[in-house]
This record gives C-alpha cells, structure tokens and sequence, in this order.
C-alpha cells in the first residue's frame, strides 16, 4: 500500500513508483520536475516506435484507447494481470476533462483512487506559481479544486476561445503573405503581445490547442459566438454604422468590466506600461519595413472588440476566471483587453479608425474569415482539418519561431513579476 506521508528525501525503497504514460512536452516537463523534487522512481513509457525519442504526447481524443490499454485488469495467460497496482493513484494530464473522466470510470479497477490535473499553462513555463487543477505538490502550484463539467467551462475560456483568437491572428496575417510586424501595423504596445503569442502558440504541436477547442462543448459554443461577434462588428464598420458600434462596444464594456461610459481607469492594471513591452517587440530585430514607416497605425483592435462583445453575449465574467485559473496567455488577453477598454480615448480612437479608416479594413477583414474557419472547423469536430490549417500558418512563421519564443518568455515572466505571480 502506498504510503500517503512518503516524501523525496525518504529511501528510495519508501517512495512510491511515479508513472508516466506520454513523453512529449508536457510529460517531459513532469519527469524534469518529479526529478527536481527528488523523487527517484519515475518510470516513463509511450509507444514501441517512439522508445528511442519518447516524443509522443497522449492527447484527449485518444484517452478511452489508452486507459483500456493500460488500466483494468487483464487475463494473461490464465492468469489475472494487473496493470494498475491495487490502491494506485491514477492521475489523468488531459486538457479536456470529461472524456478522461468517462475512461477512468470505465476500464479503471474500482480500488484505485483517481485524481484528476490539468496544469493551466504550456511545457515552456515554469509551472511555479500557475495554476494546477488538482492536486500534486513537486510543482509548487497553485491548487484549483473544481468538478469536471466546471473544469471544461472555465478551461474553455481561459484557454480554448483564448487560443482561438491568436490563431486567427496568425491565419488572417499568414493568408496576407507577409510579417505583420515588418510592415508598420502592429508593432508596440497591445501588437507586441499579439505578435508575440501568436507565434509563440504557433510554435506548440497542433494537438495541444485541438483537443481543448474540439472536445469540449463549452468551447464550440464560446468559439462560435467569438467568430459571431467578429462578423456582426465588421458588418457594423462596413455599414459606416458609428453610434449602433458604440452603442455595442460601450454595452460591452459596462457588462464585463463596470464601467461606466465616462469612466477610465483601473484599480489594478494588469498590462505593463507599453515602453516595457516595447522591448519585447520582435520588430526592432527585423529588417526596415520596406514602405519606411515607422510610426505604427492606430488599428480597429477588431480581436479585442470581438472578445469583450463575446464574454457580454454569453455573460462571461473574466476576472471571475483571473484568479481561479488564469494562464500566462489568458493572463495577458485580459490584461490588453482592459488596457484598451478602460480608456475612452484609447477605445474611442479604435472605433473611429474601424469606421472611418479603411487603411486596415482589408486586414479585419481576413481576420473575420480565417474566425469563421476556426469556428466552423471546430465545429465540424474535425482533427485532421485542424491539424492542417494549424501546420500551414505555422509553416509561414516557422523562421521567426526560435527568436519569438524568447522575447515571449521574457515578457510573459515581466507581466507575471509585476502582478506578483509565483512569489
């Protein structure tokens, strides 16, 4: 029987056996921190063809597969073989709770006892200080304790609808064929974080972002309304329809953050000060944009507009998710939201230039079609479409992946610094 006080520093004879099934990013980052701790019985496994470079990551479609693989007990030569020791603790890592759920209930022995986790952030953060739902303690995480069905509402925002508007990002400015930040539109301020985590998602494994939008009811519904709200808003602009925009945005702003239309402010800001994000800016290492500007164009800042409009729409309250499960990138979403909706003037110069400059309308554009793709691939329930649209963009940026990775750490370490995450 496993004992429940057994620590790092007892004899290794004392301490329980560690298993881990999936070595890609995620379970490396585990095996590197149970290692760190001092646990020295960690035994890892993933598929035959993978032993030499235990690349391969489990992901949340194929749980069922793997847990009747490697779960119940089994009759072996006549004899009952048991996989899963009597009284282990089985955790399951997948970022979609209720499927997992299912296939523990199912092929698991009864005596076993489970304990489910999802780590709110990816293999390149330090999980000091984020997030953890539920429950081990070599990672110094902060722990969430909620049922599954909370567990995928929540993760569908902080994560899934999240991710959905950086991925759209990437897809409108991949389909325009040339680097955003190269060409005087997006750079300083709110476009660093969008340049940065953009490319910075993009350099993840597809199936990372796939099964949390797609496996998750909470997130097909969220996602749609966010390509919904994009659509309905450009409709807005193209229409030259000045105070019904207003009129919606301000609704918007009021719903979600409390503010009233002549108020600015807030009590505690969680965006840096665009001069510090200014140094993280990938567009000062890049070559002179070939038009000579240097200045960058004030823009409609539609994916803000659209996300505040969605969290209204189906009264979603951010902040509520703040605290109790932020991700780094959740974290930041937010942050550049409030920047932009808690400042009339920075808000009201955004509405103007959305209905009256159509400099960058052909940009908002493909930024509401490549939505309306994500939401419809999403919906369609479709991992190989996924996987494509996701590879294709991503292949547009792959240069710029190794030096984006940096600066996006660096700044996703400032922004959590300032806001006093992991002391």
């Amino acid at each position: 029987m496993i004992r429940v006080d057994a620590k790092p520093s007892d004899p290794i004879e004392e301490q329980p056996t560690i298993g881990l099934i999936g070595m890609g990013a995620m379970g490396t980052m585990y095996a590197k921190h149970f290692t760190e701790a001092g646990w020295k019985k960690i035994s890892v496994c993933d598929r035959p063809e993978k032993f030499e470079s235990l690349k391969l990551t489990y992901q949340a479609d194929i749980i069922h597969k793997v847990v009747s693989q490697y779960g119940p007990c089994k009759p072996k030569f006549n004899i009952l073989s048991t996989p899963t020791k009597v009284g282990a603790i089985v955790s399951g890592q997948t970022s979609v709770k209720t499927p997992e759920r299912d296939a523990f209930e199912k092929y698991l022995p009864s005596d076993v006892h489970i304990i489910s986790l999802h780590s709110l952030h990816g293999p390149t953060v330090s999980p000091v200080g984020q997030p953890l739902m539920i429950v081990l303690s070599s990672f110094r995480s902060r722990y969430v304790y909620l049922t599954h069905e909370e567990h995928d509402l929540v993760t569908a925002n902080v994560q899934a609808v999240t991710h959905a508007a950086f991925l759209t990002m990437g897809t409108a400015w991949a389909a325009q064929r040339f680097y955003p930040w190269e060409h005087g539109h997006y750079v300083g301020g709110i476009e660093t974080v969008k340049v940065n985590i953009m490319l910075r998602i993009y350099a993840n494994k597809w199936h990372v972002y796939a099964g949390l939008a797609i496996l998750n009811p909470s997130a097909k519904i969220q996602i749609d309304t966010y390509a919904s709200s994009a659509t309905e808003l450009y409709k807005l602009m193209i229409a030259g329809d000045a105070e019904g925009l207003r009129e919606r945005i301000y609704a918007a702003r009021q719903k979600v953050f409390g503010a009233r239309p002549d108020e600015d402010g807030s009590t505690n800001p969680i965006f840096l000060t665009e001069d510090v994000l200014d140094q993280f800016s990938i567009a000062k290492r890049s070559p002179p944009s070939p038009t000579g500007r240097n200045a960058p164009l004030i823009n409609s800042h539609l994916s803000l507009l659209a996300m505040v409009d969605c969290w209204a729409r189906l009264g979603i309250q951010p902040f509520d998710h703040l605290q109790l499960a932020a991700t780094p990138v959740f974290r930041m979403w937010i942050g550049v939201a409030e920047y932009l909706f808690r400042s009339t003037e920075r808000l009201n110069a955004a509405l103007d230039v959305a209905v009256h400059d159509v400099t960058l309308r052909s940009d908002d554009l493909e930024f509401v079609v490549a939505a309306r793709g994500w939401s419809q691939c999403v919906a369609f329930g479709n991992f190989e479409l996924y996987r494509e649209r996701f590879e294709s963009t991503a292949a547009f940026f792959e240069s710029r992946f190794e030096e984006a990775n940096k600066l996006g750490g660096a700044m996703i370490k400032a922004i959590q610094d300032s806001n006093g995450v992991g002391k």
